[in-house]
């Protein structure tokens, strides 16, 4: 990809992929080439994220302690690639529910969750989730970011409007009020 973002033309012979001559326009703004971000889990996937990668994002179907472990990896990995931590940013998907009822909140990020991922064979991983009142999510959201998170992309699973509008007045100025 890097080739293709900053050459005219590319010959690639890797196992996978073949490339002849190919070109691709245009060419991104980012000079020379937009951060490459990895999401993994496996530790020889974090750390190849560390050496071939500008930042790493956890997925949303880990759970908060799974990103806790994927992020101890990844920074032992940048220790011991010598690089920067503070250059290797770290990001989290969290899909979330605001519901003031709990438990109607916990089903309907389980349905979701199910719906979403059920077509890979994953089921039951409503524990990925953040569900509950505002108060409950800003929470489970501050140990993401405990956990490692220093970006937490929110992702509604229904009711996106009113969701997000949720999330703007009743959950995340409590987050930004711990800056």
């Amino acid at each position: 990809m890097k080739a293709l973002w900053t050459e005219p033309r590319v010959n690639f012979d890797g196992r996978f992929w073949q490339l002849e001559g190919a070109a691709m326009e245009p060419k991104p703004f980012q000079k020379p080439w937009p951060p490459i971000w990895f999401g993994a889990s496996h530790p020889a996937a974090l750390r190849r994220a560390v050496r071939l990668g500008d930042g790493f994002f956890g997925a949303g179907s880990s759970t908060t302690a799974q990103f806790a472990d994927q992020v101890r990896v990844v920074r032992d990995a940048l220790v011991d690639m010598g690089r920067d931590a503070a250059r290797f940013p770290i990001a989290k998907r969290v899909y979330i529910g605001v519901d003031d009822d709990g438990e109607r909140a916990r089903r309907r990020v389980a349905d979701s969750l199910n719906e979403l991922y059920g077509y890979f064979g994953l089921r039951s991983i409503e524990a990925v989730g953040v569900s509950g009142p505002p108060d409950a999510c800003v929470r489970a959201l501050r140990e993401v970011a405990e956990a490692g998170a220093q970006l937490i992309l929110l992702n509604p699973l229904f009711d996106e409007v009113e969701q997000m509008e949720r999330l703007a007045v009743e959950v995340v100025p409590q987050l930004c009020s711990l800056e």
